[in-house]
């Protein structure tokens, strides 16, 4: 883990429990993040909900980030970051994960290097907020239970959040049907 002073104590449980992982930590205005592998996600979930010092048994939200452009250089150009709550410890915790696109994300082709295990089984409330971060950006989960466009039409062309599509659309308005009083 990086930086001098960390001291949120969920950083130790984790660093201690997972020695071999490769961690992340950073505190800002005292909130803390700890930055995982997506291939340590779930099983760092997992030990967060259940260790008796943890005890994150709320999954507040979960949101994507797009980082294209982004002035510093970050590790991937999206984030999916998972915002716990211990009520018992009266804590909050955030954990974010990087993916780089392996191809180009102006389209709707599914990339395999999008993919994150599904927090489902850990947190049932993570269905619907996965749902939305697939939705917007594209990111896929694996295991989710019933993944599919939560905000948009099924056959929408894109994930209209990611920051390589267009602000006035690709021209969904225009096929809009109009739709007045006189229809109703």
């Amino acid at each position: 883990m990086t930086n001098a002073k960390l001291d949120h104590p969920t950083f130790a449980r984790v660093k201690e429990a997972f020695p071999e992982a490769k961690l992340r930590a950073t505190e800002f205005r005292d909130q803390a993040t700890l930055i995982v592998e997506p291939s340590d996600l779930h099983r760092i979930m997992a030990f967060l909900k259940d260790d008796p010092n943890c005890r994150y048994d709320f999954l507040s939200d979960v949101i994507g980030i797009d980082y294209l452009n982004y002035p510093a250089e970050m590790p991937g150009r999206f984030a999916v970051v998972y915002n716990l709550v211990s009520y018992p410890n009266d804590r909050r915790f955030f954990v974010k994960v990087f993916l780089d696109p392996s191809i180009p994300t102006d389209g709707i082709e599914e990339d395999p290097a999008l993919y994150l295990d599904s927090v489902t089984d850990l947190w049932a409330g993570a269905e619907w907020t996965e749902r939305e971060v697939f939705d917007m950006f594209g990111i896929r989960f694996r295991n989710h239970p019933d993944l599919r466009r939560i905000l948009l039409w099924e056959q929408f062309p894109a994930h209209p959040l990611r920051k390589d599509y267009p602000v006035k659309g690709r021209g969904e308005r225009e096929l809009y049907k109009v739709v007045d009083r006189t229809d109703a």
